[in-house]
């Protein structure tokens, strides 16, 4: 029986391998496309040929001079930090909130945080680009991190609400009748088994932050551009007119910070862990 079981023929649906060539063509294709750029941000000159004249690193040098890569790196991460602590303190209290209060309008409120992620930025981003020049902020950093936790914050609870509604309000009640406050219940108490939860949320912000490019371009200018700005911007400055090697070595300085932070969340962050340790907490 199991020398018939192992003879018999494997053979797919082909829907199965309709699903395998397109995911292979796709990932044929992206591999392409990012092969071109680096190869094209070290190429010296290549036009007509399978490969550039020469390689070099002078792009690298020549790109970080004329954009400043390096204040438009550290306005970036500026930028990003203080979206991802903000949008932190600010969403995890109202997720809180949410998760263990009712009141009424609660689904009206949901629904409203619910909005900024769902609809496209560019659909809130003017008129919230209107009312940052009315201020006199735009073209300020005070005005990029403004706009970028429009939707970062409704992110953060969306993500934590659920996640703190795991957790068994026990844990909460017992420290109560300990004699802990409510902010000793917060900071002692919750604040440990919601680290997970909070690291999570904090790099996903993190990511959006630094690839959101709409809000951002409607209200940076000089010395408040982040890096996927600049990018744009060094594209369509003097027509079009520059040199398409400069472009595309930052674009992978732009790619390499962007799959850092990936690398990085999905190393110090597993969805299944995370559901399972707040299966756990509630179990105890």
């Amino acid at each position: 029986m199991a020398v018939s079981t192992l003879a018999r023929p494997i053979a797919a649906r082909p829907s199965t391998w309709f699903v395998w060539a397109g995911m292979t063509a796709f990932a044929v294709f992206l591999l392409g496309i990012i092969i071109a750029v680096v190869v094209d941000s070290f190429g010296r000159q290549w036009f007509d040929t399978w490969l550039p004249e020469g390689l070099t690193t002078d792009r690298y040098v020549e790109a970080w001079d004329r954009f400043s890569l390096g204040e438009v790196v550290g306005v970036t991460v500026g930028v990003a930090a203080l979206v991802v602590v903000i949008s932190v303190l600010v969403g995890v209290p109202a997720a809180y909130v949410l998760a263990r209060r009712d009141f009424p309008g609660k689904r009206a409120v949901m629904l409203l945080f619910l909005l900024p992620v769902l609809m496209p930025p560019i659909t809130y981003g003017i008129p919230l680009a209107t009312v940052m020049y009315s201020f006199g902020l735009g073209r300020t950093l005070t005005a990029v991190v403004l706009v970028n936790l429009v939707p970062s914050v409704p992110f953060v609870i969306l993500t934590m609400t659920p996640f703190i509604e795991q957790i068994n309000p026990a844990i909460e009640s017992a420290a109560r009748m300990c004699g802990a406050r409510t902010r000793q219940v917060f900071t002692r108490v919750l604040a440990p088994l919601l680290v997970p939860g909070i690291l999570a949320a904090a790099i996903l912000v993190l990511v959006r932050t630094v690839g959101l490019f709409e809000l951002t371009f409607l209200v940076s200018g000089p010395g408040s551009d982040t890096l996927v700005v600049a990018i744009y911007r060094g594209m369509t400055s003097a027509g079009g007119g520059e040199a398409r090697q400069l472009i595309s070595a930052m674009s992978v300085i732009y790619t390499a910070t962007m799959l850092v932070m990936l690398v990085v969340a999905l190393r110090f962050v597993n969805p299944t862990q995370l559901v399972a340790q707040v299966k756990e907490t509630r179990d105890d």
